[in-house]
């Protein structure tokens, strides 16, 4: 089944495959694909990225459209041209207004669409003229030169041996952390359990919202010495389930098991005793009786009650509980911002350690950094100790 939305003459197209996975590509107002755009997005199938990708390339694509520019004759001066039109400082006429009415993209946005340029471009043949300036102003191998720095802006790097358009300079402290005592704030005004759970397993835990709802009661061990054998103290494996119910699912996708009820590999995450107390308030309190899909999260009210809860009612929780408490709008991954943050601060700026406590995958993270902390590391625990306030 597929569905679409409409953005000007292309669109973006929703497919829902019978295992309950969803795929995004680009197609023409007649239905037919988008060639060069469908074989971009097909490499980021099964992530949260592609359906991201889309809606920034199909609004770069109808740019391309609008400018009568072919994949021939495009050159690097009408990329750049593009980025300075939806947000970036670029010091050259731009030509006629793009995205009247809607807010330039911001700093991450920019990265991101950035990204999503740069692996399209290396998809698509490029015009002589483009691939000789781009030879000529960067080192062998990097086809192009754009690096993302500060809030937004992009200039051209002539020192690029590994990456094409990437993110750097941005301050450790990122702009869309929550405000000082949200926390604390946000139990407050929270009502039931389950939302209680919500919010310190965010905090302590840095979890993503969709590998939060994806979880299911077998991956957490919250236990000393569980039988996986993997972690001697409480943790919980995230796992990458595309066919959940709720359709929730791990951005990561860590080789994982189970064999005789009992779960390994995935991501394995540390859990807070915090985190450990709002999970039995929550099983004993208001954890429905009978369910048989074996996931964390339940709808708690309506004709739905003790069905999977999605990703959707979680961040319309938050929401409102943020409006609730004087926070404004509240939104999950400013909790892994946030965590990710202290950590650095408890780790006096070790990155290998935050990105191994946040699961993070990012290159802009890790680029340079190579292995893994044990988890067990008594800098890695003395780290997330201090995070959950146990060293106070």
């Amino acid at each position: 089944m597929a569905r679409h939305v409409v953005v000007g003459d292309l669109r973006v197209q929703r497919i829902d495959r019978k295992d309950g996975r969803r795929s995004w590509t680009i197609v023409w107002p007649e239905g037919s694909l988008h060639t060069e755009a469908d074989r971009f997005l097909r490499e980021h199938e099964g992530s949260g990225t592609q359906k991201t990708y889309a809606y920034y390339l199909v609004d770069h694509l109808r740019w391309l459209e609008r400018e009568c520019l072919t994949f021939g004759t495009v050159q690097l001066r009408d990329l750049e041209r593009y980025m300075g039109i939806v947000g970036a400082e670029i010091r050259m006429p731009l030509g006629e207004p793009w995205r009247v009415g809607k807010r330039p993209y911001g700093r991450s946005a920019l990265s991101t669409a950035a990204a999503c340029l740069k692996g399209f471009t290396c998809t698509k043949p490029l015009s002589a003229s483009t691939a000789s300036s781009a030879r000529s102003s960067t080192s062998p191998g990097c086809r192009h030169g754009w690096t993302v720095v500060g809030r937004s802006s992009v200039t051209r790097s002539r020192r690029c041996p590994r990456t094409r358009w990437r993110a750097e300079g941005a301050a450790r402290r990122h702009p869309k952390m929550l405000p000082d005592g949200a926390r604390e704030k946000l139990l407050q005004t929270v009502n039931a359990a389950r939302d209680r759970l919500v919010v310190d397993w965010l905090a302590d835990g840095g979890l993503r919202i969709g590998e939060l709802c994806g979880l299911h009661l077998v991956d957490l061990h919250l236990r000393e010495n569980s039988a996986c054998g993997e972690c001697r103290t409480p943790h919980l494996h995230v796992c990458h389930r595309p066919g959940n119910p709720n359709r929730a699912e791990a951005k990561t996708k860590h080789p994982w098991q189970l064999e005789r009820g009992t779960v390994t590999g995935g991501l394995i995450k540390r859990v807070s005793p915090a985190m450990v107390h709002s999970y039995f308030e929550y099983i004993t309190t208001e954890y429905p009786r009978g369910t048989r899909h074996g996931m964390l999260l339940v709808q708690l009210h309506g004709a739905d009650a003790g069905q999977p809860w999605a990703p959707v009612g979680a961040r319309r929780m938050l929401g409102r509980a943020g409006k609730r408490a004087g926070l404004g709008l509240v939104k999950p991954h400013a909790f892994r911002h946030t965590f990710t943050s202290a950590v650095l601060d408890a780790a006096d700026g070790n990155t290998l350690i935050a990105r191994d406590a946040g699961g993070w995958a990012s290159a802009a993270m890790v680029d340079d950094v190579y292995g893994h902390v044990d988890i067990h590391d008594p800098v890695f625990d003395a780290a997330l100790r201090t995070v959950w306030g146990e060293g106070r």
